[in-house]
């Protein structure tokens, strides 16, 4: 009877698991995306920087590369929030 019940219990657990790790890998998915889109307006914003600087205006190149930084690091911001977010609902 006692085998029966951790069984039970484990095939439980295991379910548990498997749900959790769904939903761990679903917000991972969503953080990724976060990420790889503030890279693309990052990269561009650089592009532009870079561009601005050929053309003889270094203040508006650093600017541009201020706001890439900024773009960058609240996109990864964002993405460690869905992540932990998805970590508490575990």
């Amino acid at each position: 009877m006692r085998m029966g019940f951790g069984v039970v219990a484990a095939i439980a657990v295991l379910s548990l698991a498997a749900c959790e790790s769904a939903a761990d890998k679903q917000a991972e998915v969503k953080a990724d995306a976060i990420e790889d889109t503030t890279e693309m307006k990052a990269d561009s914003l650089e592009q532009q920087a870079a561009a601005a600087d050929a053309a003889g205006a270094p203040a508006t190149a650093d600017a541009l590369d201020a706001k890439a930084d900024a773009v960058e690091k609240a996109g990864d911001a964002k993405a460690d929030a869905v992540e932990q977010a998805a970590g508490k609902k575990d």
